[in-house]
């Protein structure tokens, strides 16, 4: 029996915006041998990340597809998909429910372009998916000069290690000439010339630094409890209060619109009820899990909990003047102070950062490390906390860069609940 061909895809999407200008990008390479035998990249115009990863998934099958001169046989191919997206390798392996609708016919789309039984699918981390990324990144680029991508000016396989990938799979054996061959018929099926080995990168205002796609925080802020509406202090040393049945209808909105909008990827909330409640809403509609950060509780207000402000001016008037003007200063009988719940926040944020590098998460959580991650996003003084507004299940949004920098796309957006 002749052996089947043996091909790595590598694929990824992005969008500017979520969404936004969004384009993918696919790679095909030869597992032997670590040559590129295929590349595919396409500006898509205004989508989400999950539809430009799956447009991406889907080039890279057809670019394939194109690489066999008669058509997929019962022998072959075999082709292993590397992608950062965990929702799509998880969904494509049928280990996760597409419950999307804007996923389901993608999702059918790439089914039908190979046999199932020709594809796996594996998760990479996206330093390992730069070609594609940089691939998809060009695209956007393109698109956003009023252009689509041309592999002639492309750059995206230059520098791009392939040991690792050529180690993964076993060799291929074949006739010389078939990946050139291959190559030259995947290029002709996408309508695409071959690619310059003369290309140069871009230089000067056109050409800033390719950090890949952000880390997202998609910051929800718990429904109501009892104490919501009477401004009392709720932090981590109360009493734990459960949703009310506001909170719980603010939870069920909350989660309609992140379905509809197929953006988040992950989801992580705070240990607290009222948090965990909310976060489970949404991640049944999407069904993902959620990840417990005990670094994302509420402040321990010590014995102010329970109160409104008027109850601790007057029982503790020199604690609160003195908490109200120095970061530093601790509610009475022992709770945290804004400084302390900042570095707490400020170290779960640098360890979500690196985990969920380049995707988007829905952080389930409080007032006080909503607008503490908020102020240090914009570099903003500890007195900034008291001006910000945040009501019950409002979303915010930070994106965390590669270079240490931080963006402010969204404050106290309650437009899901009306």
């Amino acid at each position: 029996m002749t052996r089947p061909r043996q091909f790595v895809v590598e694929a990824d999407g992005g969008s500017r915006g979520n969404p936004g200008p969004a384009g993918y990008g696919a790679v095909v390479i030869d597992p032997a041998t670590g040559e590129t035998l295929a590349e595919a990249a396409e500006y898509i115009g205004v989508a989400t990340n999950n539809v430009a990863e799956y447009k991406g998934l889907i080039a890279g099958l057809r670019a394939v597809r194109a690489l066999l001169p008669d058509g997929p046989a019962d022998d072959g191919p075999q082709v292993r998909v590397r992608m950062d997206s965990k929702l799509v390798v998880e969904q494509m392996s049928g280990r996760w429910k597409i419950k999307h609708p804007d996923m389901k016919p993608l999702a059918a789309e790439a089914a039908r372009v190979l046999p199932a039984s020709a594809v796996t699918y594996e998760w990479i981390p996206r330093e390992k998916n730069k070609h594609a990324d940089r691939l998809a990144n060009e695209a956007m680029d393109a698109g956003k000069r009023g252009r689509q991508w041309e592999p002639s000016s492309s750059t995206a396989d230059l520098d791009t290690p392939r040991s690792s990938v050529a180690a993964a799979l076993p060799p291929v054996s074949g006739p010389p000439g078939d990946a050139a061959a291959g190559a030259a018929r995947a290029r002709a099926a996408l309508n695409r010339p071959a690619p310059s080995a003369a290309a140069t990168p871009q230089v000067g205002w056109g050409a800033a630094p390719d950090l890949g796609t952000p880390a997202t925080f998609v910051l929800l802020r718990h429904g109501e409890t009892a104490l919501t509406p009477e401004k009392r202090f709720s932090g981590s040393g109360g009493s734990d209060p459960e949703l009310s049945a506001v909170g719980r209808g603010q939870a069920e909105r909350a989660a309609a619109a992140f379905a509809a909008r197929g953006t988040v990827q992950e989801i992580v909330s705070s240990p607290l009820r009222r948090c965990r409640e909310t976060a489970g809403a949404v991640a049944a509609r999407l069904g993902l899990e959620v990840r417990i950060e005990e670094g994302l509780r509420e402040t321990d207000f010590g014995a102010w909990e329970g109160l409104t402000f008027g109850e601790v001016r007057e029982r503790y008037g020199a604690d609160l003047d003195a908490w109200l003007a120095s970061a530093k200063a601790a509610p009475t009988g022992g709770g945290e102070s804004f400084a302390e719940v900042a570095r707490r926040v400020a170290a779960t944020r640098d360890r979500l950062v690196t985990r969920y590098a380049g995707r988007t998460v829905l952080v389930v959580t409080h007032v006080t490390p909503i607008k503490t991650l908020v102020r240090l996003a914009l570099g903003a003084p500890p007195e900034s906390l008291f001006r910000m507004e945040l009501s019950a299940a409002s979303v915010s949004a930070v994106a965390y860069y590669a270079d240490g920098n931080a963006s402010v796309r969204l404050l106290n957006d309650t437009s899901h609940l009306r």
